[in-house]
């Protein structure tokens, strides 16, 4: 009888330990860690009425490619700057953070499709900046990494400007607030909700250049690229896409 109750017990534990093991693996396959700077309304920010729950644009659109594909969504916020090295040393499986595909990038590694097109925007305090010409002598702060630190840098090639960078959108507006920046270059619709916001900003479309395409980040020669770029095609042709713009962006 004892012998029976040993193997009995034996085999519970062995049989409890290899559903703990599956269930480990299989939710390990089925979670993806997403890697975002949460500072960048309405495409990723702390929503503080919910708590610490990153929300925005991004998010709902990561939620629902990787939902069609079976995955469930981690969003794991960190500085912009450090995306790209979190990817190259799987800290996080993919990357959607209002990024631009740059050719710089594009050596470490590989993006999806453009989800959005978006455009540039010099903010400030001063009224009488509103043009690349006007930033002439001036502190232009930017966010370190960002397709607008690389806009900076191509109009000072003919404006003599100072170029300063931050980790976080929220520090450029403090700053220029402060009086240490005479105008911030931001995403327009990230600058648009700063300007509703504050009066006491103004903002302008920067001209020329083209518009910068946002897209989703992923290790080199990764399987979930073309997965993604799939789903991503579907929900754009179907309207789905669109429908998290409205709710978004309100356009």
């Amino acid at each position: 009888m004892k012998k029976w109750s040993l193997l009995f017990v034996f085999v519970l534990i062995v049989g409890l330990l290899s559903a703990c093991g599956s269930k480990e693996n299989s939710e390990d396959k089925k979670v993806l860690v997403m890697g975002t700077s949460a500072d960048y309304p309405p495409f990723e920010y702390v929503d503080t009425g919910k708590g610490e729950e990153v929300v925005g644009f991004d998010i709902d659109l990561a939620k629902m490619v990787a939902k069609e594909l079976g995955y469930k969504v981690e969003v794991k916020d960190m500085e912009f700057n450090g995306l790209i090295t979190a990817l190259k040393s799987d800290q996080v499986d993919f990357v959607l953070s209002g990024m631009t595909p740059t050719e710089k990038r594009k050596k470490n590694v590989d993006f999806s499709d453009i989800y959005y097109t978006n455009k540039n925007m010099i903010v400030t305090t001063d009224k009488s900046i509103k043009s690349i010409e006007d930033l002439k002598g001036k502190t232009v702060g930017v966010q370190t990494s960002s397709i607008q630190e690389d806009a900076a840098k191509e109009a000072k090639k003919s404006v003599n400007l100072t170029i300063e960078s931050r980790d976080r959108i929220p520090q450029l507006v403090s700053e220029m607030k402060a009086g240490r920046f005479d105008a911030a270059i931001i995403e327009d619709n990230v600058a648009k909700g700063y300007l509703e916001k504050d009066k006491e900003l103004n903002g302008t479309v920067m001209e020329g250049g083209d518009d910068a395409g946002m897209a989703m980040a992923f290790p080199k020669d990764s399987e979930l690229t073309k997965e993604f770029n799939r789903v991503l095609k579907e929900k754009q042709e179907n309207g789905e896409v669109d429908k998290l713009i409205q709710k978004w962006f309100n356009n």
